[in-house]
């Protein structure tokens, strides 16, 4: 079920990721920088090992729906350079919005919050994968096949695009001057993974920056707030069940409140935070609690 081109990518990937985060762990602990811990690591291979079971598992039944939306098709796109240009950036648009609902919504929070668990902030925390985006991740690239897009290539673009999602996890690359303006860059996505009220919640874009920019999530960091690696509060218990599930059990609980219907539906879908009581708060209200807004 994985084509060549996937294949070919994989070949190309593995030892690029086998070298680079090798020479990532040690200058870590040549400068002392503490970058990597052991239990960190084995626990985003943990993680990724998980999502990849799932991709697999679940693979045949996407790749036929959006075979079933293909046939359908609008229009029969020709191979050229500007088919490829349209499928990146429709794919990056396609995915800066399922991050955005990742982060926005809560019961697809429980998800992602995953990938946002850890303390570090190293090359194998682009490993660290939300185990259970592949049964609904492929909902986004339906229009992609129905335009004409074909699927093989809409996973295999998802694929490249997450090689440069990995790489822009690292801590030893500064600012890139006029890149920062059209990529999302190492500096952007430390803030993505911050937990300070400023930085919650923003730069949200796998390739392009362009998204959050024009959409209103973008944020820059600022020497005078220095990132701050996981979540607003920590996971105490980092057991292998509690690392999937914890939100999913705050959630649950969240829904046995006493309640109507429209109060459960609230928790389900609003940002991560809102309570019905002021309980808890929402990135939004503690940026307007700190003046941030």
């Amino acid at each position: 079920m994985i084509s060549f081109r996937e294949t070919l990518l994989l070949l190309i990937s593995t030892p690029l990721y086998v070298v680079i985060i090798g020479l990532e762990m040690l200058l870590s602990h040549w400068q002392s920088k503490h970058f990597y811990s052991l239990k960190g690591t084995l626990q985003n291979v943990y993680l990724t090992v998980l999502n990849m079971s799932v991709d697999v598992l679940f693979r045949s039944i996407y790749v036929a729906v959006l075979l079933w939306f293909f046939q359908y098709r609008l229009v029969d796109f020709k191979e050229s350079w500007m088919y490829w240009i349209g499928l990146l950036l429709l794919e990056d648009f396609a995915f800066y919005w399922l991050h955005r609902f990742d982060h926005y919504c809560r019961l697809f929070w429980a998800v992602h919050v995953t990938h946002h668990s850890s303390e570090e902030f190293n090359l194998t925390i682009g490993f660290r994968s939300s185990v259970f985006q592949p049964l609904y991740r492929f909902l986004y690239f339906i229009p992609i096949a129905w335009l004409g897009f074909q699927v093989e290539d809409i996973l295999f673009m998802y694929s490249a695009t997450q090689i440069y999602g990995i790489i822009i996890h690292t801590q030893y690359v500064g600012k890139l001057g006029p890149l920062e303006w059209i990529f999302v860059t190492p500096s952007h996505h430390r803030v993505h993974h911050a937990s300070n009220t400023r930085y919650l919640d923003r730069n949200m874009g796998m390739t392009l920056i362009i998204w959050d920019r024009l959409f209103g999530t973008f944020a820059e960091e600022v020497p005078q707030d220095p990132v701050r690696y996981g979540l607003t509060t920590n996971v105490a218990d980092q057991s292998p069940t509690n690392l999937v599930f914890h939100e999913w059990k705050k959630l649950s609980k969240d829904l046995r409140k006493p309640g109507p219907l429209k109060q459960k539906l609230k928790y389900l879908f609003l940002p991560p935070g809102w309570s019905h009581d002021g309980s808890s708060v929402t990135a939004e209200e503690m940026r307007r609690q700190e003046g941030l807004l």
